[in-house]
């Protein structure tokens, strides 16, 4: 059980963005400008870095891709942020040689989602991610996004992995938040919100910070409610949340985050690149909805 409280420094960051991967016009890593992208968003308020991940189109990357990734992140940004590497599959050894390639790479923390498409049992789950765990000694936030996995993670799977000295995390996208309030009280993880519409609400009941999409095109806005939170403004809270609200519907109902997230950047003029098959880019009417957008909730550019 970890008991570090949010008014503490915290070992994984409070507002995290979760990086789009850039990619040059052929498609291939862009490391510079993945480089260039995460000085960026340090610079503007965010205090951690998760690559690899949904957003960062992890299922698409090859490994290394992804160690070639967090090594050019560090070497931008090491030091000023936290890096958190995303090292999920659900492949038990595989996960954990990826653990192990970010921990040599540099990454400062993993972000290990639950297994996905073969739906193990808790007792799998569990195993499964003390395992990867057990490979490093890097701290660990568990990734619990059951809508895509397939696989809840249960108040008793958590419980249980608490008690591992390096599990200390998780990014909550169960839309749960009775149970999370409970596991919260119960473990002292640290929650940290990754659906941007609920970020807010899951701060309200305990959690330390956001893992956030938005977050790659507006940091600053996001940033901003968890500060107003944080000093108690609660009405100011909440109406920097809501004024984010249409951003975020417009972000991640129209299409994938890792979508919206790179046609705002690349409009921008920032390094964002295209998405990699099976994803499409957003065609001119949902990006000229998405400026509509991000102008309302105050541009960051």
């Amino acid at each position: 059980m970890n008991d570090t409280t949010p008014q503490e420094p915290l070992p994984l960051g409070r507002c995290l963005a979760a990086m789009v991967t850039p990619f040059r016009h052929d498609g291939t890593l862009d490391t510079e400008g993945a480089q260039k992208l995460s000085a960026h968003l340090a610079d503007s308020g965010c205090d951690g870095l998760v690559l690899s991940g949904t957003t960062g189109e992890s299922p698409t990357t090859t490994d290394t891709e992804k160690e070639q990734l967090i090594r050019s992140v560090v070497e931008a940004v090491g030091g000023r942020v936290k890096v958190i590497a995303g090292v999920g599959t659900s492949d038990t050894a595989h996960t954990a040689t990826l653990a192990r390639a970010a921990e040599r790479a540099g990454a400062d923390g993993l972000l290990v989602v639950t297994p996905y498409y073969s739906r193990p049992q808790q007792e799998g789950v569990r195993r499964h991610l003390s395992a990867v765990a057990d490979a490093v000694s890097l701290p660990v936030m568990l990734y619990d996004i059951p809508h895509r996995t397939g696989t809840r993670l249960s108040a008793e799977t958590l419980r249980t992995l608490a008690e591992h000295p390096r599990i200390i995390a998780v990014k909550d996208v169960s839309y749960e938040l009775a149970a999370v309030a409970r596991t919260i009280a119960e473990t002292g993880l640290h929650y940290y919100c990754g659906a941007d519409e609920l970020n807010l609400p899951l701060l309200a009941i305990g959690a330390v910070g956001v893992v956030s999409t938005v977050a790659n095109v507006a940091p600053r806005q996001t940033l901003a409610v968890l500060d107003a939170h944080a000093r108690g403004a609660n009405t100011e809270a909440l109406r920097l949340h809501q004024r984010l609200l249409p951003l975020v519907q417009t972000m991640m109902d129209e299409a994938p985050g890792t979508v919206t997230a790179k046609a705002l950047l690349t409009d921008a003029g920032l390094p964002a690149g295209p998405v990699r098959p099976p994803l499409v880019e957003a065609g001119q009417g949902l990006l000229d909805r998405l400026r509509t957008a991000l102008q309302d909730a105050g541009s960051s550019r």
